[in-house]
């Protein structure tokens, strides 16, 4: 396992829609592996391959439980959603930043797991923010995208 360089919001990859998975081999499993030890450093809740640079459908959620456990999510599809939550929100490709963004409060997702088994993930809260977020991600666009304003900027 190795931790990979997080790609700023600037750069290209961030802005082009995620191709599908279509066989998981040893290399998406290297890279799921990968994300999970490049978010555990960068101690964020969520993070989508092409923040990795890696132009695939694939994604992974710190739950925040205790022990840490993180969920892995290959070809993820957002299903169902219902209610609003609204705040600010961050990226860990745009350091110092945060928008505000209206997002569902629970939210449904269909995936793969690592060994090509579907199953469906329930979230709220943080858990629907995340998933949102980060399947934004994976179809091109990033926080400054959706969010309605920029709430904070540590550069500024």
């Amino acid at each position: 396992m190795a931790i990979r360089n997080i790609v700023p919001d600037t750069d290209e990859v961030m802005h082009k829609v995620c191709r599908p998975v279509a066989k998981i081999d040893d290399k998406i499993i290297t890279l799921l592996d990968d994300m999970v030890e490049t978010l555990k450093k960068a101690e964020g809740v969520g993070l989508a391959a092409p923040q990795v640079g890696v132009l695939r459908r694939i994604f992974v959620i710190n739950t925040m439980e205790e022990p840490e456990e993180f969920i892995e999510f290959i070809n993820p599809e957002i299903i169902e959603t219902s209610g609003t939550q609204e705040g600010s929100e961050g990226c860990l490709s745009i350091q110092g930043f945060e928008g505000f963004v209206v997002r569902p409060m629970k939210v449904k997702v269909k995936a793969l797991n690592r060994f090509g088994e579907e199953f469906i993930f329930e979230g709220e809260e943080l858990m629907a923010r995340a998933c949102c977020h980060e399947s934004d991600h994976l179809d091109g666009k990033t926080i400054r995208d959706t969010c309605e304003y920029e709430v904070f900027r540590e550069d500024d």
